[in-house]
């Protein structure tokens, strides 16, 4: 592509993080992508679960609108394919709801994973009986605009956290975590190690046998809180 030459705002074919990947990654926690991401990729807490039992994993179809404006979340759930979880850069705006009910009842139909707005949603209680997972920093019963242009599978800034089109999104009660979908593979078995790490160290605890971390003396004498040679 030449320097002359721009892309459209609504690209419609992207390279998506594979699918065993995608099933992979779903038998861990965000927190755990967190940690073996260098804890990073978290998106910001002001974006949360509708229910606290959503849980999601899919690659990311991504969308940046004008505050209150859902156009182009329209023409995102057009273009998604089954498994895909829509993560929309809203400006972090709630004096509207960017969807409600109806949009969600569609993402079903279409067999979207989930949702992300950094942004405000409404219908909040028949969300939540869809078990649908929806993610939004808010709530109001303001409806949208439908007029304002925007894009599609650009990257974008949600919950100060840059997504590309096709990276691996993993929501819970916790909160969201995208990964880079080059790095996703890697980081499976990563995640693999860290949960067993967990699960031992919880063993020691209920046990006894560790009723504290291992590295804790070093880290206080690093921080210079400890002399060297001294313990607690």
């Amino acid at each position: 592509m030449s320097a002359t030459q721009q892309l459209p705002d609504v690209i419609r074919d992207i390279d998506r993080v594979s699918t065993e990947v995608v099933k992979q990654a779903s038998q861990y926690a965000s927190s755990i992508f967190a940690d073996v991401a260098g804890r990073r990729g978290g998106l910001h807490g002001r974006i949360a679960p509708l229910s606290q039992k959503s849980k999601f994993c899919g690659p990311a179809i991504t969308v940046e609108v004008r505050p209150g404006d859902n156009l182009m979340i329209h023409a995102a759930m057009a273009l998604a394919k089954p498994g895909d979880v829509i993560i929309v850069d809203g400006k972090g705006d709630q004096n509207s709801a960017l969807m409600g009910a109806i949009m969600v009842n569609q993402c079903i139909a279409l067999g979207v994973a989930a949702v992300v707005l950094d942004a405000a949603a409404r219908d909040a209680e028949e969300i939540i009986e869809t078990g649908f997972p929806m993610y939004s920093v808010g709530l109001n019963p303001n409806g949208p605009t439908k007029f304002v242009p925007g894009r599609v599978n650009h990257p974008i800034q949600c919950g100060g956290v840059t997504v590309c089109p096709g990276d691996l999104v993993i929501g819970d009660a916790d909160g969201v975590v995208v990964i880079e979908r080059e790095k996703a593979p890697a980081l499976i078995e990563e995640a693999g190690k860290k949960v067993a790490a967990e699960r031992k160290r919880i063993e020691g605890i209920k046990s006894g046998e560790a009723l504290r971390p291992s590295w804790l003396d070093d880290a206080l004498r690093a921080a210079g809180v400890l002399k060297m040679g001294e313990a607690l």
